[in-house]
């Protein structure tokens, strides 16, 4: 079994980030944020500030279990781990 990296010390460019594919989601399918709010109940401002992938520190289950819902889609679309650029590597 490989050995299993600790992150107590690191920092974001390290050990990657999880990036929110939201508008990548309803672009593709040409849904609006304001239908989207208007399909799960979610304010507009919360789904904006999805879209945009700002300020989202932490995710809420329930928001992405009723955008999978209604997009009919799963969590692994919107929502992507990018690992972290290595000094010599191309992104």
């Amino acid at each position: 079994m490989e050995e299993l990296k600790s992150i107590i010390r690191y920092h974001t460019r390290e050990y990657g980030q999880v990036q929110v594919c939201l508008a990548r989601a309803l672009d593709s399918r040409g849904v609006t944020r304001n239908r989207l709010s208007v399909l799960t109940g979610v304010k507009y401002d919360v789904i904006d500030r999805y879209y945009k992938g700002s300020r989202v520190e932490m995710v809420d289950l329930d928001f992405l279990a009723k955008v999978c819902y209604v997009l009919d889609c799963q969590v692994g679309e919107l929502l992507e781990y990018r690992r972290p650029e290595r000094e010599g590597e191309t992104p």
